[in-house]
């Protein structure tokens, strides 16, 4: 899906950073039309760099000392063609950093090694142009290398879940394409082979997930990724997963809504519509990473959860994650969550046996003695459907007992900050990043953030941590602070305020900066 304009923002900090400042330093204009909406971003020192015309004449008035001539255009083509203007760019940026030119020429050539000599001696003839003009602007940069030993990673929200979904052993994906969701179905389609992963487009998202379903049925991990409006066509099957105690794996991309909403902005206004999916009731798990790590964790984690339990494990990112890119050390990732829970079946397999806990031996289709029956209708122990009143009563209990279970498993949060806080910041998903930065630059001293990692089910030892805080701030980018509301209802905690954003942008550095001194005040 186009939207209008869109914007890249690249932060360069000696720490991780998984936010947006709101001030810009350096703005390149690629359009005539790209201005108008980032001028409360600009200040007296921002850099402006584009060609004369893609600003107006009263813009001139307003940013003329601030406005410096940078046709991209004209140089790329001076270099072999317009489509070298990237690496214009990329040689720019490169040298007002001071980054030596050879080093990035290296990964030029790499990168176009498979391309004719025009394409490859091009993009380095644009790049060393870009580069010596932008070394000009090298004193304006107060950036100094770093000797550092560590091995990082360079990824986006949608690789960290697509290497996630792999960790935890998925080997079949269906889905419908539906932005923001649509990338994590690309990068499983296009490591399918090296992995050993089907991959189907399924004609519809109902479709889709009911092969996932049947996928899990047959034996695979089965991932189904959408966002909101798709998710909302498969909430039947969530149901049929429910009954049939068929676990899946659902990434949910959220974006804002009702209807089409804002399809290319970012929000967290879907924690809710997948707590509370599909009719009847039944346990289900929601995930939600705030960071590269935790996006490859929790998916690899929601697999073996999924299997464990064989319950619905959803995994809630947005736009803004998905979409941004960053570093994480490198590491090794453990092949705990491979774990299978597929029993082999006997001559008296009963898919639904009663037991102490509401688990029952997980079998699938010719692996054993057994016949593995289910059905979307109430059944008995054999999976035979049945309209007795007791046994439906059993059943509905055995299916709700694996809740407690579910907690025993908890995924445990993070506190960030001093542990003998006063006040406490709460968020989930992809708020982790701007209030992380807000708690590392706090002089207070006696402020936290408790980053949850799983909003549902809660579990009751999350209590500890809110009976010590005089104030409770919970941070989400919706309008009716939906995690607020799941830990009154199930915790009966009761957050002092709300910061809620809702324009389909997420929070900036300076803005929840603001709004948590005004809370404090």
């Amino acid at each position: 899906v186009r939207g209008g304009n869109n914007s890249v923002e690249i932060r360069v900090s000696e720490t991780p950073v998984y936010a947006y400042s709101e001030r810009i330093d350096f703005l390149f204009l690629m359009n005539n039309h790209s201005l108008y909406r980032l001028k409360p971003r600009i200040d007296k020192k921002t850099i402006i760099l584009g060609k004369s015309d893609f600003i107006t004449e009263d813009d001139h008035k307003l940013y003329g000392s601030q406005f410096h001539e940078l046709n991209v255009e004209d140089l790329a083509a001076e270099a072999g063609s317009v489509l070298f203007g990237n690496t214009i760019l990329f040689g720019f940026i490169m040298g007002m950093l001071g980054i030596k030119c050879g080093f990035a020429q290296e990964l030029i050539a790499n990168k176009f090694t498979d391309k004719n000599e025009r394409i490859q001696n091009g993009n380095q003839v644009a790049y060393t142009s870009g580069h010596l003009l932008g070394a000009n602007y090298s004193h304006m940069c107060d950036v100094s290398p770093h000797e550092i030993n560590t091995v990082f990673k360079t990824l986006s929200g949608t690789e960290a879940v697509g290497i996630g979904a792999l960790a935890g052993g998925c080997n079949f994906v269906s889905a419908y394409p539906m932005s923001p969701s649509t990338g994590v179905l690309i990068y499983m389609a296009e490591n399918s082979k090296a992995f050993g992963v089907v991959v189907e487009q399924a004609e519809d998202e109902i479709a889709a997930l009911n092969m996932v379903i049947g996928s899990w049925y047959a034996g695979a991990r089965g991932l189904a990724t959408t966002s909101g409006g798709g998710f909302a066509l498969m909430e039947e099957a969530v149901s049929l997963s429910g009954i049939t105690e068929t676990p899946f794996v659902l990434h949910l991309a959220q974006r804002p809504g009702p209807g089409t909403g804002l399809p290319t902005r970012t929000g967290q206004e879907d924690l809710n519509l997948v707590v509370y999916s599909g009719h009847g009731e039944f346990p289900k798990i929601v995930l939600a990473p705030g960071h590269l790590k935790d996006g490859i964790e929790l998916t690899s984690r929601a697999f073996y959860l999924a299997d464990k339990y064989q319950v619905p494990v959803f995994v809630l990112t947005d736009q803004f994650y998905l979409d941004s890119k960053g570093q994480m050390e490198a590491y090794d990732i453990s092949d705990e969550n491979l774990t299978s829970f597929v029993v082999k079946t006997d001559a008296d397999y009963k898919r639904y046996r009663v037991g102490k806990n509401g688990l029952s031996p997980r079998g699938i289709p010719n692996n054993g003695q057994g016949l593995v029956k289910c059905d979307s209708d109430e059944h008995d122990e054999n999976g035979m459907i049945t309209e007795s009143f007791d046994v439906r009563v059993t059943m509905t209990d055995k299916r709700l007992s694996k809740e407690a279970l579910l907690l025993e498993d908890y995924t445990q949060p993070e506190l960030i900050g001093p542990t003998d806080y006063k006040h406490l910041l709460v968020g989930w998903g992809s708020t982790y990043g701007v209030i992380n930065e807000y708690i590392l630059n706090d002089d207070r001293n006696d402020t936290a953030f408790l980053y949850i990692k799983q909003p549902y089910p809660l579990a009751p030892s999350l209590k500890s941590y809110f009976d010590q805080a005089e104030l409770i701030i919970n941070i989400e980018n919706n309008a009716t602070g939906q995690l607020g509301g799941l830990l009154k209802l199930k915790l009966d905690v009761k957050t002092t305020s709300s910061i809620l954003k809702y324009n389909g942008e997420p929070f900036s550095i300076e803005e929840l900066n603001l709004k948590i001194k005004e809370v404090l005040a």
